[in-house]
């Protein structure tokens, strides 16, 4: 059978997914970012090479090795690196990197970023999938997730939200954002959904409403909204009483152990 290349970032989905594909009995090659990438993957994989950050070059020669003409991305990469001062260092991109970031970026957003690398994949013959190709069950579902429903005033805080979140989204400013009694309380910028909702929670104190969507231009080949185990905990720490999550675009992290996480901890998930 064909084997799949997976650019495995951080966090649990890149595991989910080579889990997946091995009980379909797709043969995974996993290349791993040193620094982000859980060394767990190991256990999943046929192969798994390790690369730095922005060492695209190196990736593409991996897989070419490989002959691998199929990959997926999973996983995120710790955005705040972007601006350590030790980021020349910690990247140490390759030539082919370089070109890429000075000659095919035209902006510094998620998506423009893993679209060129995309098509710098596909020039070498490689194409990127759907990442949720073999784990289809993790995609949140329309309607209530959890025991616990919103309250009419928090369906109302939820549809304010909503196309607030949206635009912030299309501008691609980012994919989160906290209100509470029909105020702005927080936006998702480079720190990410947790610091987020902490941002939020310091001004609500609590009940807050948490909302995240996909971006307008949604790709499902990257980039996908994420949640999990972690971000319960994160919400139950800053009194958050709802997470309303864009359904069908957004991925549920261990699924059945969040949601009954959210339920021991009172927190309605809502599939909107």
């Amino acid at each position: 059978m064909e084997k799949l290349g997976l650019i495995a970032g951080n966090g649990r989905f890149p595991i989910l997914f080579a889990k997946g594909a091995r009980e379909n009995k797709i043969p995974i090659i996993a290349v791993g970012i040193e620094g982000e990438t859980s060394p767990e993957i190991e256990q999943y994989v046929e192969k798994l090479y390790w690369i730095g950050v922005a060492q695209v070059g190196k990736l593409i020669k991996i897989f070419k090795n490989e002959k691998i003409t199929k990959a997926v991305m999973a996983g995120g990469l710790t955005k705040t690196n972007m601006f350590s001062s030790l980021r020349n260092i910690r990247f140490f991109p390759d030539l082919r990197t370089i070109n890429l970031w000075y000659k095919n970026v035209k902006r510094r957003d998620d998506h423009s970023l893993l679209g060129a690398v995309a098509d710098e994949l596909l020039k070498d013959g490689i194409e990127l999938q759907n990442s949720t190709l073999y784990v289809p069950q993790i995609l949140t579902q329309k309607g209530m997730l959890t025991k616990k429903q919103p309250t009419e005033k928090e369906m109302e805080d939820i549809n304010f939200g909503w196309h607030v979140a949206k635009e912030i989204a299309r501008l691609g400013i980012g994919q989160c954002i906290v209100v509470k009694e029909k105020v702005v309380l927080a936006v998702e910028a480079l720190e990410g959904t947790d610091e987020t909702i902490r941002r939020g929670s310091n001004l609500g104190k609590d009940d807050i409403i948490v909302i995240k969507v996909s971006k307008h231009d949604f790709d499902p080949r990257f980039d996908i909204p994420t949640v999990g185990l972690e971000t319960i905990k994160t919400l139950k720490e800053s009194s958050a009483s709802v997470l309303a999550l864009e359904a069908g675009k957004t991925i549920i992290l261990d699924i059945e152990e969040t949601i009954e996480a959210a339920d021991n901890a009172r927190i309605s998930i809502i599939g909107i």
